[in-house]
């Protein structure tokens, strides 16, 4: 009889049961993310009216790379860039969340009678929420688009990177029982190091590497070739210390900046499905009804302070950052729920001894509980929303929304301050590079030459060479390349702040001699060290020009790379991906204050078109709705007016209304939508204005921008001569622009 690994026999078993189950929940209308826990349960060791698992350590390796692959798909959709656009706001949730939630946890703690320990890595274990639940939640709600779940996705990412920063230190803390800020600083500080190397290392190979091999790739090599990478800086993060998440992470976020992007996310993703499914039901697998019994009060008091306390946190951290009422409501119930972290944090306490048994199963069995409650937390955070808004005094709304509007308000840096950023950043970059090829040289280099030649002086002299050649550039760059050169000479010609910048020159002089010392003192003394490191700069100066064209190579190979999405599409090669992201003009729905001193105006006389060059979508009034008003429609109190614009513009049109508006919401209209359609040279509008083409009379709608060359204007004037070959993005009634899109491909 041929013998079945009772391996397969368990996957099976888990994708049955997930597959039987999710057709249950699809049914129902039900998030999948609750079919694969029951389905978990269900064939875990906890329930014996079916079939079990046996390995179950093999799941659990399978689940591993579920959160793998969940984490790089979410690289790809999640970008360094996307990331530094919501890093203030997304780091300030964060911090004030994961405080907020350690104070709680141990205060909660200690208030039931724990022990100290165990009272901290309760703090620790609700202050990360779950990524990996979240992002699912959001897939099967159709709300990955949305604006405030990229603030989520960015305080999901901050706080995976605090969570590594908090295992050193909870790793600290239990074993010297006291705080030590210099491991924690450390911590810190590597973390920082290695993630600016990986992603200026990945943005400078890797797109390369796959225009290179572009003719070569098929889909199964292109698919094959992404989950290498992944798996590869998985292995460097573990290397690193970190956790593999995080590498996945990066390589999804250094992926998203090609134009394989889109592709790639494509062909992972029946990949993710597999694995994040594995993921989910061994979740499920971990509940014990036994501990819900037992620790039956505990479990409740924690979940109700996970509930209650992430949304609290979560929602004030926003509201600090500077988001709107509505965005900090829908971000704070968002991440009311615990995951995959907090088993990490919690096995820690086990494995080190200082915490108690209980602590583990207590924490799986809060995180089953809010993964249940996290989909419906998120579906009710609209309405919710709409009855604290009702709720609240007027007065306290608008004052959320003028401190949402000045927060979010780009402030005027002056010449000078411009100038120091451009030097601070060039020298972090820099400073991570150079001190990179030291550490390679250092632990890898100079060990080879050691084991390869009889004499170590010779050794060590090649070496030192070969480490230098390759610095060479970065240390020019660092101490001699002059940075914004005419910025310079504008502050230079005005006498303005002389002395600060030869301080500043003589600082970034003094970094590059530190740097060649730290290299060179580990095999010689310090005198010569600082000697050489002299010498050093002197023969970068005297070949400058050389030095300056190899920086120049490098660093446009390096911006090259990096813009290279934008870069197409400007050329007009990225039309499709373009397409998913049209525009940055969104729709926002603002509802008018009964106390505004424009009620009654007509759109006409309101001029908010040519004021601030905003288009009004809609009006809501009642049960009423009046899609792409005239200009002679008027205002009224409780009117909800849908407005089309940039984040600029609705930015400065918010703020000048701000005593008129007591609501604002981030949300598309069923009613209306955004279309584009390309004119032909057969068109009856071809060589006419806007206003004289019938375009609003024939599809009830409005231009709200024109694409010509790969160029974009948004809100168009309404004199605006259409060409051939423009592509017009209008704003109308969704079946009359469906009615025209079926009909004719073209205006």
């Amino acid at each position: 009889m041929i013998h079945l690994p009772p391996l397969i026999t368990d996957l099976g078993l888990i994708l049955g049961a997930a597959a039987v189950i999710t057709l249950l929940f699809k049914k129902l209308k039900q998030p999948l993310v609750l079919g694969y826990l029951i389905a978990g349960f269900l064939v875990g060791p906890h329930f014996k009216m079916f079939p079990t698992i046996v390995e179950i350590e093999s799941v659990n390796v399978w689940a591993e790379i579920g959160v793998i692959v969940l984490l790089f798909s979410l690289g790809l959709e999640f970008s360094f860039k996307k990331l530094i656009r919501v890093g203030p706001s997304a780091s300030i949730t964060a911090v004030v969340e994961v405080l907020s939630m350690l104070f709680l946890g141990y205060l909660a703690g200690t208030l039931m009678g724990w022990s100290r320990m165990d009272s901290i890595f309760l703090g620790g274990v609700l202050s990360i929420s779950s990524t990996t639940i979240i992002i699912r939640a959001f897939e099967e709600l159709g709300l990955k688009g949305q604006k405030f779940a990229g603030l989520v996705f960015g305080i999901l990412i901050v706080e995976d990177l605090v969570a590594i920063v908090l295992l050193v230190l909870l790793s600290t803390v239990a074993i010297s029982t006291q705080f030590a800020g210099t491991d924690m600083l450390i911590s810190i500080v590597k973390l920082v190091f290695f993630l600016i190397l990986w992603f200026l290392s990945g943005i400078f190979f890797l797109p390369t590497l796959l225009r290179k091999t572009k003719k070569l790739m098929s889909d199964e090599t292109l698919l094959i070739m992404a989950l290498a990478l992944c798996i590869l800086m998985v292995w460097l993060a573990t290397l690193a210390g970190f956790s593999p998440a995080l590498g996945a992470f990066i390589m999804g976020s250094i992926l998203a900046e090609t134009t394989y992007a889109e592709k790639i996310e494509h062909l992972v993703k029946p990949v993710k499905d597999l694995f994040g499914a594995v993921f989910f039901v061994s979740v499920g697998m971990l509940i014990d009804p036994n501990v819900l019994v037992e620790y039956a009060v505990p479990v409740l008091v924690i979940t109700l302070l996970t509930l209650v306390g992430k949304f609290l946190s979560s929602t004030l951290g926003a509201l600090v950052s500077g988001q709107p009422l509505k965005t900090s409501v829908q971000t704070g119930m968002s991440l009311s729920q615990i995951g995959e972290f907090s088993f990490i944090i919690a096995t820690l306490g086990l494995s080190l001894k200082v915490t108690s048994p209980f602590l583990y199963p207590i924490a799986v069995a809060v995180s089953a509980v809010t993964t249940f409650t996290t989909p419906y937390m998120i579906k009710l955070s609209d309405p919710f929303y709409v009855k604290l808004n009702q709720w609240l005094p007027s007065s306290w709304t608008a004052a959320l929304t003028r401190y949402s509007n000045r927060s979010q308000r780009i402030k005027d840096s002056t010449d000078f301050q411009k100038l120091i950023r451009v030097y601070v950043m060039n020298s972090i970059l820099l400073t991570v590079v150079i001190v990179a090829i030291i550490l390679l040289a250092d632990f890898w280099f100079m060990p080879f030459l050691d084991s390869r030649m009889d004499n170590r002086n010779l050794a060590h002299l090649l070496g030192l060479f070969v480490t230098f050649l390759f610095m060479s550039p970065f240390l020019w760059a660092l101490v001699i390349k002059m940075h914004q050169k005419e910025l310079i000479r504008s502050l230079w010609e005005k006498n303005n702040s002389r002395g600060l910048m030869v301080v500043l020159q003589l600082a970034r002089l003094v970094l590059g001699v530190l740097l060649i010392c730290f290299l060179i003192d580990r095999f010689y003394s310090t005198g010569i060290a600082i000697s050489a490191a002299i010498s050093i700069i002197a023969v970068l100066l005297v070949l400058s020009r050389k030095i300056q064209k190899l920086y120049l190579n490098i660093e446009g190979r390096f911006l090259s790379n990096y813009n290279e999405r934008e870069t197409a599409e400007a050329n007009g090669n990225g039309r499709e991906a373009s397409a998913l992201v049209p525009w940055d003009a969104h729709l926002t729905v603002y509802t008018i204050s009964p106390e505004w001193n424009g009620l009654g105006k007509t759109l006409m006389e309101l001029a908010w078109r040519e004021k601030y060059g905003v288009n009004v979508a809609s009006i809501e009034r009642g049960d009423h709705t009046i899609n792409i008003p005239p200009a002679q429609e008027r205002i009224y109190p409780h009117d909800a007016i849908s407005v089309i614009g940039t984040d600029e513009q609705l930015m400065h049109f918010g703020a000048e209304l701000e005593s008129g508006l007591i609501a604002q919401s981030d949300r598309k209209r069923s009613e209306v939508m955004l279309e584009s359609f390309e004119v032909s040279e057969q068109s009856s509008i071809v060589h006419k204005t806007i206003r004289d083409s019938g375009i609003r009379q024939k599809v009830h709608g409005i231009v709200v921008g024109v694409e010509r060359n790969g160029q974009r204007t948004i809100n168009p004037e309404a004199s605006w001569v259409i060409a051939p070959g423009d592509v017009l993005w209008i704003v109308g009634d969704k079946l009359r622009l469906l009615s025209v899109k079926r009909k004719e491909a073209v205006l």
